[in-house]
């Protein structure tokens, strides 16, 4: 099939030294490291929709890094060594975030994170209370300190249907998720990035010296050099790395004198909300249907949308009535998860690298995965 491509177009896609499929968190600080490193490289960054695609753009900007429950469930598949690496790496990458774009430019603040059990989580609540000694010594240890990264609040913000008590993770934020990703591509562009929206890759093949990159409306793009940051987007091309997750999430209109402040997780993190221009952002459900939930369609369901607005209503805002709470919008967005947390920053042929599976936890370990996938690429020049 021959494109419709001009001269002018196929100088746009040629003389590529490195070619990123993604412009996520992961894509754009990967693009910002290769461009810091080696000024004189052309790198291209191309994504499937017009601006990020994937859970870059569509996340809750949670700055987490587990908790407590979460923490606990992680345990049955990664040893105490493997968790303390898990959470100091997530804080790490908070920290090399922040050192690409400022807290202030991302809007990041720290009011904490909240961990509340519903009441019929009765045996989670007390496992959870009975580790939080072991939790704090594992965070820590990840974070070098020997502060308690974890304690026991009350219910403090009115919520109903919950346990009295609950956990707080002071050092946990929250970001403005549209205000970092403009951000992240101002700098790569400041930089020299090249950036193309709109393509969407098919397949690969390489050999010593190119990676020949099909696409499915734009030929065929080579490079010298293949880095696949496509998370959720993985298994469209690269089978068994990565199982797709698709979260949904719905925000409410402004709500005058909304008091609520803070991230929140609710049932081992499958369901989280936040505050955010006096709104409430919400989103999760998906333990209600895993397995339609292992998809790359971007669409929101009756089942787990009346389940975020159960919760809603009952539980977050319940002394509200139902028409103080309007519902603004909808959305869902594909994370990467996998039998691990661990991320994948690997070499899967010559010239072809991937950095992918990061767990739902993109905001805390993107800027951390991009850099290690850059410098990958970079040693094996």
């Amino acid at each position: 099939m021959r494109h419709n491509r001009s001269y002018w177009e196929s100088y746009l896609l040629q003389d590529i030294d490195y070619l990123i499929v993604g412009g996520g968190i992961v894509g754009l600080t990967c693009a910002i490291t290769l461009k810091s490193k080696h000024p004189q490289a052309r790198v291209v960054v191309i994504e499937r929709g017009i601006w990020p695609a994937g859970a870059s753009i569509k996340n809750a900007g949670f700055a987490c890094f587990g908790s407590v429950s979460e923490i606990l469930d992680d345990a049955q598949t990664h040893s105490e060594q493997e968790l303390i690496g898990l959470i100091r790496q997530r804080a790490q990458g908070l920290e090399r975030l922040k050192s690409i774009v400022a807290p202030k430019t991302m809007d990041y603040q720290e009011h904490g994170g909240y961990e509340y059990f519903l009441k019929h989580q009765g045996a989670l609540s007390d496992q959870c209370f009975a580790h939080l000694d072991w939790a704090n010594k594992l965070a820590q240890e990840a974070l070098n300190t020997t502060e308690n990264v974890f304690t026991v609040v009350e219910n403090r913000f009115g919520f109903s249907g919950i346990s009295s008590r609950g956990i707080l993770n002071k050092f946990e934020g929250q970001i403005h998720t549209g205000r970092l990703m403009e951000a992240l591509t101002m700098k790569a562009s400041a930089l020299g990035v090249h950036f193309f929206g709109g393509i969407k890759a098919i397949s690969h093949t390489s050999n010593a010296d190119e990676v020949a990159l099909q696409t499915e409306a734009h030929g065929i793009i080579t490079t010298k050099k293949l880095l696949l940051a496509t998370n959720g987007y993985t298994q469209d091309y690269l089978s068994d790395l990565v199982t797709p997750a698709r979260a949904q999430v719905l925000i409410t209109e402004p709500i005058p004198g909304l008091k609520i402040k803070g991230t929140f997780h609710l049932d081992q993190g499958y369901y989280y909300f936040r505050n955010i221009n006096q709104r409430i952002l919400l989103g999760g459900g998906r333990n209600l249907d895993f397995e339609g939930e292992q998809t790359t369609l971007e669409q929101t369901t009756e089942q787990i949308q009346g389940a975020l607005e159960r919760m809603l209503r009952e539980v977050i805002l319940p002394d509200l009535p139902s028409h103080a709470i309007g519902i603004e919008r909808r959305w869902s967005g594909i994370m990467g998860v996998g039998p691990q947390k661990k991320p994948i920053v690997n070499t899967l042929a010559p010239n072809v690298y991937c950095g992918v599976r990061l767990g739902g936890m993109g905001v805390a370990i993107g800027a951390e995965v991009g850099q290690k996938l850059a410098e990958l690429a970079i040693e094996e020049l």
